[in-house]
């Protein structure tokens, strides 16, 4: 079968439209700069007017929680324990420059660096206002009279957090608030009761490996400052 016939200048349309899609080298006047000589000014061209797109009016203002997300990351990353003294006044001298500079170019800026160090001030203090005495070395047959704060059923036994009323150690002088118990499937008594047990008590368990799920920060912020299992009859 012939062919059928096509109009003139068909050709030329279909190579209009690809150089619509695929526009000739020279003919770039957006995007990404091309790579050559004059590649880094016209990179640093394109990252500048970007910026100041992006620093537009209440363009900046998504980017406060995000700063004061990455000032608790900064706390949690820190080798030791920060001084409250020092983090909060920072903080709050960060937040008045911040608020004097309002009408200052360099006040977005002043802004985050402000934002990130409250977000790493208030870590300091959330972790002083829970801070409670933590289990250094494991106990056996520990004697414990409390309240029963939680229970938890599970499938082969069933848990419990203890409140701390009581605590008697043949060898060592201890003092907790909060406990984590396992007992036997069915014997965790309801929530209220007083209770007297003995119990072997186990500090709270640091990360398997580095970067796994902490343990014992999770314990450290509940209040928690033992775990351990109930021995003999509750």
């Amino acid at each position: 079968m012939a062919e059928p016939a096509r109009p003139p200048g068909w050709r030329r349309g279909i190579a209009g439209m690809m150089a619509d899609v695929w526009p000739p080298r020279g003919a770039r006047t957006g995007g990404w700069p091309e790579v050559g000589a004059d590649a880094w000014p016209s990179l640093s061209a394109h990252l500048t007017r970007w910026t100041r797109e992006e620093a537009g009016a209440g363009r900046l203002l998504p980017w406060v929680p995000v700063a004061f997300g990455a000032g608790i990351a900064v706390y949690f990353a820190a080798d030791h324990e920060p001084a409250l003294w020092a983090s909060v006044p920072t903080a709050l001298l960060l937040c008045i420059v911040a608020a004097l500079m309002r009408r200052h170019p360099l006040f977005p800026a002043a802004v985050m660096i402000a934002v990130a160090a409250s977000g790493y001030a208030v870590a300091t203090s959330k972790t002083a206002r829970v801070a409670h005495p933590v289990l250094p070395r494991p106990l056996y047959s520990v004697a414990l009279s409390g309240f029963v704060e939680a229970r938890d059923i599970r499938e082969r036994s069933d848990r419990i957090v203890l409140r701390v009323t009581a605590i008697e150690s043949d060898r060592h002088a201890i003092t907790l608030t909060r406990v984590r118990l396992a007992v036997r499937k069915g014997t965790a008594p309801d929530v209220g009761s007083f209770v007297q047990l003995k119990a072997r008590l186990l500090p709270p368990l640091a990360p398997v490996r580095p970067g796994s799920y902490d343990f014992a920060r999770d314990m450290f912020f509940q209040g928690i400052g033992a775990s351990g299992f109930v021995m003999g009859g509750i």
